[in-house]
């Protein structure tokens, strides 16, 4: 649920930006910033920490470009990119003197070829999602569908409850206004999923003000979900 939810919003930057390199994340610091930066991270500074992850974010979509096919998800690989660059960030260290960006590339890289090397070995595997017909009124049948097992209920209710707690935390990071249009935008909280143009008239400001809300409070939630995403 929360993934899924991270992921629309990606789209909507991606729609309002027209790239995942244009800006939605920071320029890459200077040579004498990116040095300092890297020291205060090496003596232990997590907000410097922090910092080299949100202005390499961009290396992670340059990277994700070169393996973009109709076969493979943008989304998914961003995430998966991105996993791997706060794993190049963490694990770095410049004894051998090769430079952050050289290092995180290549974490980058590794990443997403694990994951297609897992995708490629679980694919003869029977999922529940998998189609096994139709039913006697057309409708496309699952094998979740016919498998009564009251622990799927269970789990995906602790599930839900702790994606709900995740977004909760992301959410409460904007502002009063930025948390408002974005519940009313995604229909959050059991509210109705409205258009900017609703929720324009609603709030009695303009659409297009809308639209700059709803981009900032996402590249906010954004950077707050990567630069945490290993602890999720």
């Amino acid at each position: 649920m929360f993934l899924s939810i991270i992921s629309c919003m990606l789209k909507n930057l991606m729609f309002f930006t027209g790239s995942y390199s244009n800006n939605i994340f920071p320029d890459p610091l200077d040579k004498d910033e990116e040095e300092k930066t890297i020291k205060l991270m090496l003596e232990g500074d997590k907000s410097a920490r922090n910092k080299l992850i949100e202005h390499n974010l961009r290396l992670v979509a340059h990277i994700v470009k070169k393996f973009e096919s109709k076969n493979n998800n943008t989304d998914d690989l961003i995430s998966i990119g991105t996993i791997g660059l706060i794993k190049g960030i963490d694990s770095y260290n410049n004894n051998h003197k090769t430079k952050i960006t050289t290092y995180c590339a290549r974490c980058i890289e590794n990443e997403i070829l694990m994951y297609f090397r897992a995708n490629k070995k679980n694919e003869n595997n029977v999922s529940l999602n998998d189609s096994i017909g139709f039913d006697k009124d057309g409708n496309e049948m699952n094998l979740i569908d016919i498998i009564k097992d009251d622990s799927i209920d269970f789990l995906t209710k602790i599930h839900n409850q702790d994606s709900i707690n995740l977004l909760t935390a992301y959410l409460n990071k904007l502002t009063k206004r930025e948390k408002e249009i974005i519940i009313k935008r995604y229909g959050l909280n059991n509210c109705k999923e409205q258009t900017q143009k609703e929720i324009a008239k609603e709030m009695k400001i303009s659409r297009s003000y809308v639209s700059r809300i709803e981009k900032r409070a996402l590249t906010k939630i954004l950077k707050e979900f990567i630069i945490n995403k290993h602890e999720i």
